[in-house]
């Protein structure tokens, strides 16, 4: 192969991988920084006052109400945009929404797809032509038409899918999102120290493998399952008079 195509395809490739970095990014503005999806609780009750036990929380949300929803809908997301049934992911909309039980949970979703996708919109607007970006304008619109509650996963398989992306890579990056942030917030409200933050998200990366593992052998009569305690956690958390956290 020549050099300088050979050198093309790699820079191009580096530059997918920039993008999936940007999206992927705790800094990236859709307000994840606000929720702690029931963290804040188990802080306030003593339960998540340390290095060990918010790494113990973080490990157990991943493992449950993670997997079976937003790490699941990214897959089915993705298998449903292989196959061309576009209505799907409307149906696993209405589904992680409506098998979410508390109300701030579902807000705190909407909101964060709804400033996703307009990110994703004014950051590709030259591919109108693009099918993924056709139905990111679609599900805006929906949303805006409460024909659709919004939930960023669904949002974020559709970029992925866009950027050629597999399944495994996609739950992986989505995974790793949602743990970067998810250990910023820890580092603010616990608090962690920057360092201890780092080593946490290290040891999880493995945690993250095999959850990706664990997300291929599912299928959509798993999405929407969680676990009492955390449920609790967050529908508890949308009385507390003074909190860090929207959710």
């Amino acid at each position: 192969m020549d050099k300088s195509v050979s050198s093309v395809e790699e820079y191009n490739e580096i530059r997918r991988i920039l993008e999936v970095f940007q999206i992927c990014d705790s800094t990236f503005p859709i307000g994840t920084f606000n929720h702690s999806y029931g963290m804040e609780t188990y802080l306030r009750d003593g339960i998540v006052d340390s290095n060990e036990s918010f790494e113990e929380w973080l490990s157990v949300y991943l493992r449950t109400q993670f997997k079976w929803g937003e790490g699941l809908a990214v897959k089915l997301t993705l298998e449903a945009l292989d196959h061309e049934q576009y209505d799907k992911l409307w149906e696993y909309d209405q589904l992680l929404t409506r098998s979410t039980a508390a109300y701030e949970t579902r807000r705190g979703a909407r909101l964060i797809a709804v400033q996703m996708i307009d990110l994703l919109l004014r950051l590709y607007s030259d591919k109108t032509s693009c099918k993924e970006v056709e139905l990111l304008t679609e599900y805006r619109q929906r949303i805006r038409d409460d024909r659709s509650f919004g939930n960023q996963s669904i949002a974020f398989a559709l970029f992925m899918h866009m950027m050629g992306a597999s399944v495994r890579e996609s739950v992986c990056y989505y995974s790793y999102s949602i743990v970067t942030t998810m250990v910023q917030n820890a580092v603010r409200a616990i608090p962690l120290g920057q360092k201890a933050g780092q080593l946490i998200l290290n040891r999880i990366f493995d945690d993250i493998i095999t959850l990706s593992k664990q997300i291929e052998d599912l299928d959509e009569s798993y999405l929407g399952a969680s676990v009492p305690g955390i449920e609790m956690a967050q529908i508890r958390h949308e009385s507390t008079v003074f909190r860090l956290f929207m959710s």
